[in-house]
């Protein structure tokens, strides 16, 4: 499979881009209100995609060892 060394850039740049962006909403929606900003984890879709998946695969072997 060929990889475009153009396509790389184009895409590390758009996620650069994506979490700079979200870390900036991060920080300026915990400026504008009085209580502190939620930690970055609580957040971060990348995070909460990757606690979905550990969850639904723990979940999946509860249910296979009652058998």
């Amino acid at each position: 499979m060929n990889v475009d060394p153009k396509v790389v850039a184009a895409i590390s740049s758009a996620v650069g881009l994506y979490l700079q962006a979200e870390q900036e909403a991060l920080t300026s929606r915990g400026q504008l209100s009085s209580r502190p900003a939620p930690p970055a984890a609580l957040n971060n879709s990348y995070a909460l995609a990757g606690r979905q998946a550990a969850m639904n695969i723990r979940w999946t072997w509860q249910m296979r060892l009652p058998r």
